[in-house]
Order: C-alpha cells, then structure tokens, then sequence
C-alpha cells in the first residue's frame, strides 16, 4: 500500500496529498523564510511528481530572488511552497500537513541569519548556510 499524507493551507481552498515518504524537516533560519512566517520556515522536500495539489488556482507564486519563488494561499495567505527552479523537488510547510504527519526532524540550516531573539537549543545538525544550492528553503531566496 503506497503511502499518502495530506494537508492544506489554514481556509483549505488549497489541498494537497503527497505520494509516497516525507523528507527530514529542515529549519531554515534565513532572513526571507522568517520575514514570510515571523519564525523559521519548517519545511519537508518532497519529489515535484509525487505533490499532486486541489486547487492550485489558489496559489500565488511570489519570486523571492532570482532563483527560487515561494508559493502561498491567495484566499488566507497560508505559507505552503518554496521551490528553486529547475529543482526536481518542492519544499513544503511542515504546519500545512494533517496531524499525524509522521515527519521527523532533521536539521537546521542558514543559522548564520539566525534572528538576535531566540537560541537554537537541539541537538540536531546545523549548517551555517544551505545543504546544498537547491534542496532547502534559504538556499536561493
């Protein structure tokens, strides 16, 4: 049996069902990420064929830099996507998947652009940057 998990933005004018496992969740600290949630992005990098969205015509896509757009709920704002172009992946909001989410932690990264406001007090990896230029949020806008 093939593994499903669903999720929505905050009105559900978008849904989505993700097919198959979750990535780890990153954190990422950047300045961007936290100016769009007013904290750190938590978001799981999931495959672009295995996302399939119900009402897609409700995102808006708002280019961050010149390589990555962010895709948010037009009806509620809910933050839901981040995607680096060409990447074969979509990053999505933790907080948007339905309970339980069975997602597991993994790491932190930009912690370089951390805010001054609050401590990093885990135990999990951290990168002072991205892992890598197009598998997390910060990475390119």
């Amino acid at each position: 049996m093939q593994e499903n998990h669903n999720g929505s933005c905050l009105c559900g004018a978008v849904r989505f069902t993700i097919l198959g496992p979750l990535g780890k969740v990153s954190f990422c600290h950047c300045s961007q990420c936290r100016k769009q949630t007013g904290l750190y992005y938590a978001s799981t990098d999931v495959a672009n064929d295995h996302v399939e969205v119900t009402g897609a015509d409700n995102i808006t896509w708002y280019r961050s830099s010149d390589s990555a757009e962010r895709g948010f709920c037009c009806v509620c704002g809910s933050a839901l996507f981040w995607r680096g172009d060409g990447a074969d992946q979509v990053s999505i909001l933790a907080g948007a998947f339905d309970q339980p989410t069975e997602l597991v932690v993994g790491s932190h990264i930009y912690c370089a652009d951390k805010a001054d406001f609050y401590e990093i007090v885990d135990n999990l990896p951290r990168f002072e940057a991205g892992r890598s230029s197009t598998s997390s949020p910060g990475a390119a806008g």
